[in-house]
């Protein structure tokens, strides 16, 4: 695994898309009350809400994480392979959002008795914006 050639710019970018298109997936108007009702919750009143440090600080260490782990797996694969471009690297991000982190978290959706509207709504956005990480880094290296 190599982090040489990958494209801070890229890393940057991939970043605040995936930060912004999860804000708009689970925002107030697009999936958020609907996730919370096929979770059987109520949604929270401001005072039962989370601190938004605890929230946001927590999201955006994921963000940079899942971003970093695709970014050195897309450079690492074009190090052997330079031709990797846009279209493969949305593959790669989509095989590892759908392969791998999308399929590994079913069963704790239902051995915890959640629905699979919960695991559709919830992976949805980690396949499609894994998917738009990995054809960005391979864009931008």
């Amino acid at each position: 695994m190599t982090i040489h050639g990958l494209n801070a710019w890229g890393v940057v970018i991939s970043f605040f898309v995936t930060f912004v298109s999860g804000g708009i997936w689970f925002g107030p108007k697009t999936f958020y009350p609907v996730w919370f009702k096929a979770k059987g919750l109520d949604l929270p009143t401001r005072e039962e809400a989370k601190s938004p440090i605890y929230l946001f600080g927590g999201t955006i260490v994921a963000v940079i994480i899942e971003v970093m782990t695709i970014g050195i797996i897309v450079t690492s694969l074009q190090a052997h392979q330079p031709n990797i471009g846009l279209l493969d690297g949305a593959g790669i991000g989509f095989a590892l959002g759908f392969g791998i982190a999308a399929i590994n978290s079913l069963p704790h959706r239902l051995f915890s008795h959640e629905s699979y509207k919960v695991w559709i709504i919830e992976c949805s956005n980690d396949v499609i914006n894994m998917t738009l990480v990995g054809a960005i880094i391979a864009f931008m290296n």
